[in-house]
């Protein structure tokens, strides 16, 4: 027996085979790259193509004979318009998309803050729905208008895979700004306010409310999936958390890829802090925390712009003591989310100087990120005696990750955890969550520990931080 997991990252889907250990078998690992285009949108019939051409490479291995299970984990904060027949008439819009900034401030006015962020656990910003449905009714009424249903990606391949309607996971409902997270239903106030009918959204349910039966055409397609339980889709943060070893409030999970997130399991709701956001993994667990904008596309900009060495870089980073620079450093060149979700934000150097090297540039960016994930850190109080933490651009700079623990203060315990996103939806699905944290514990781990000496000096820094971003967004909007 097999279990195949799907995953549709931001600039990659994959299609893995594991077996009934929980291993995942050599040779199943199916990868198309892919990236979104300069607007932040994509076209949905083109990455579910991207999607469907790994599920036929993957079924076409032997140990894809008999499949017990296929689930899916997606990158959560996208939306699609379909007409009645299910066919796209917008393209899929993503999170990375700004374009409906001004109507940032055209809600601002007119709604509760407050208590929209705590109902649905989403500030007002550019990467939620909300917002998004507010400029397309506003720009585009005639397209608006000719939508029937708005629906997220794996909703709309489900949809054309099954050959009929299916519901949408609370998991990724609650990524859209739009979910009450507490009745987990789509929140009235929003619809009212936005002018969308509750019947234009998918029904609500939990992930493991399993499908089955493929329709004709992918029948054909994929005869070994033909009545094999499917789960709904989760989102890949929330995956990726439970991959780590995040299963629980002791569990803080930090993961640097392109961008950044910190992120918290709990099974309580509790109250949103202002600069965190706050998402559904089941219908028992909830997830906290806070994105950036910025990670490894920042030690990448800066390697590339400055011409640095990569022979030597890393030990030179190791070598440095935190601040030694004299800059300081805002490292939003993609905008900011977590904490502060300034619409406007952009990068800012402080304090450069005729000797200032590239090299300074650089430790001061890579300082600057790792301040603002410890400025998330701070307001979901600190927990946990160390930081699990993992992500491809940690994996490639031990020197950053020695930033990033001495500027948070706590120990990061990095462990090998390959594909932790698809581990995590198979981790969801088993049920078994304390074994999951058993096996996290016991796992081989490399741990990297605050420098002694460092606390005052990242204090020093996280004020300069506060202040040069204060000076430099102005008043509230």
């Amino acid at each position: 027996m097999t279990a195949l997991i799907v995953d549709v990252g931001s600039s990659s889907v994959r299609a893995l085979l594991f077996d009934r250990e929980g291993r995942l078998i050599p040779g199943t690992i199916a990868r198309r790259e892919h990236r979104f285009d300069a607007d932040g949108t994509t076209d949905a019939v083109t990455l579910r193509g991207l999607v469907e051409s790994c599920l036929d490479d993957v079924l076409r291995h032997p140990a894809a004979r008999i499949i017990q299970t296929v689930g899916v984990a997606t990158f959560a904060g996208n939306l699609l318009g379909v007409d009645q027949r299910g066919e796209p008439i917008t393209p899929l819009y993503t999170y990375v998309d700004t374009r409906d900034l001004l109507d940032v401030r055209l809600l601002s006015s007119r709604i509760d803050r407050y208590a929209i962020h705590q109902r649905t656990g989403c500030p007002l910003h550019t990467a939620y729905q909300p917002v998004r449905l507010h400029w397309l009714r506003r720009t585009r009424p005639d397209l608006f208008a000719r939508v029937a249903r708005w629906i997220d990606f794996a909703t709309y391949c489900y949809r054309i895979w099954f050959g009929h309607d299916v519901p949408c996971s609370y998991s990724v409902a609650s990524w859209s700004g739009l979910l009450d997270r507490h009745r987990l239903v789509w929140d009235a106030d929003w619809l009212e306010e936005l002018g969308v009918a509750e019947e234009s959204l998918p029904t609500l349910a939990d992930f493991d409310t399993l499908q089955q039966g493929l329709s004709d055409t992918y029948s054909e397609r994929w005869p070994a999936l033909r009545d094999t339980p499917f789960y709904l889709a989760v989102g890949d943060g929330a995956a990726a958390n439970i991959g780590n070893g995040g299963v629980d409030a002791d569990h803080p999970v930090l993961t640097v890829g392109t961008t950044a997130a910190m992120r918290l399991v709990s099974d309580k709701p509790g109250e949103v802090p202002a600069g965190l956001w706050a998402y559904r993994v089941n219908e028992g667990l909830h997830l906290t925390g806070g994105a950036t904008s910025e990670g490894g596309n920042i030690f990448a900009w800066a390697r590339r712009t400055l011409l640095l060495d990569p022979g030597t870089v890393e030990q030179e980073l190791l070598a440095r003591e935190v601040g030694s620079h004299g800059l300081t450093a805002l490292p939003l060149l993609a905008g900011e989310r977590s904490p502060g979700y300034y619409v406007g934000a952009a990068g800012a150097i402080h304090s450069l100087r005729l000797d200032t090297t590239p090299l300074d540039i650089l430790q001061a960016l890579l300082e600057g990120v790792a301040l603002r994930l410890r400025l998330i850190y701070d307001l979901m109080g600190r927990p946990g005696a160390f930081v699990l933490a993992g992500g491809g651009a940690l994996e490639r700079s031990l020197a950053w990750g020695q930033i990033v623990a001495d500027v948070l203060g706590v120990p990061l315990r990095l462990a090998d955890v390959p594909e932790a996103t698809a581990h995590g939806v198979l981790y969801l699905q088993s049920g078994d969550l304390d074994a999951v944290r058993d096996r996290a514990d016991s796992r081989p781990a490399h741990v990297v520990s605050p420098r002694p000496g460092s606390a005052s000096r990242v204090s020093d820094l996280l004020d300069q931080h506060t202040r040069f971003y204060t000076m430099l967004r102005g008043p509230e909007e």
